[in-house]
């Protein structure tokens, strides 16, 4: 199969899978915002991120979702984390594994960005819960 080919079967695989962890809306916002500027850009994230990583069966979306946000968290990349939150909703990542992700990092990375990331958890959370209630 030639290269192109390759890379059109990752990025439709990260699609599928962009759209199964973050839902249709939040894609279809992304997709919307996206201009001549950043379009390969996420490209490149949609087929190395999505269509390679996160499409891969080593292990679990419940698995991906906790290290993802460890590793958002303990590298101070603040900006991801509650839409990786949210995402849990679809990962099978309870609030229990997301506390325990981020006693993990207070003790491997910093108790500051923890303690921020379990912040934005919080609030994401509340916020979710909100939107639950309202329907």
């Amino acid at each position: 199969m030639p290269a192109d080919d390759r890379a059109d079967d990752r990025h439709d695989t990260g699609m599928r899978m962009r759209r199964r962890v973050l839902g249709d809306a939040h894609v279809d916002r992304a997709q919307a915002a996206q201009t001549a500027l950043d379009a390969p850009f996420q490209r490149l994230i949609t087929e190395a991120a999505w269509g390679t990583v996160w499409a891969s069966d080593a292990i679990s979306l419940r698995e991906r979702s906790m290290l993802t946000l460890a590793v958002l968290a303990a590298t101070g990349n603040f900006d991801e984390i509650p839409m990786h939150i949210r995402a849990t909703a679809r990962t099978g990542s309870s609030m229990s594994d997301v506390a325990e992700v981020f006693q993990h990092v207070a003790v491997y990375a910093g108790v500051p960005r923890a303690n921020h990331a379990l912040k934005l958890a919080r609030a994401t959370y509340a916020a979710m819960a909100e939107e639950e209630a309202a329907g």
